[in-house]
């Protein structure tokens, strides 16, 4: 993947995550916190891409 596909999917999966852990569901928002940790290291790796170059 692409720097800018890391960092849109990480971009999503955080903002998802962040609507799940306003559920009712305590399952649901443990979900949500562990998507949203997701969603912070997918842009992370792109950042990293984006400075090092996509190849990696």
């Amino acid at each position: 993947m692409g720097e800018l596909t890391d960092k849109i999917k990480g971009n999503v999966n955080e903002m998802i995550g962040k609507v799940k852990q306003h559920s009712d569901d305590p399952a649901t928002r443990d979900e949500g916190a562990g998507q949203e940790v997701k969603g912070k290291a997918q842009q992370t790796i792109g950042k990293v891409k984006g400075a090092l170059g996509d190849d990696i």
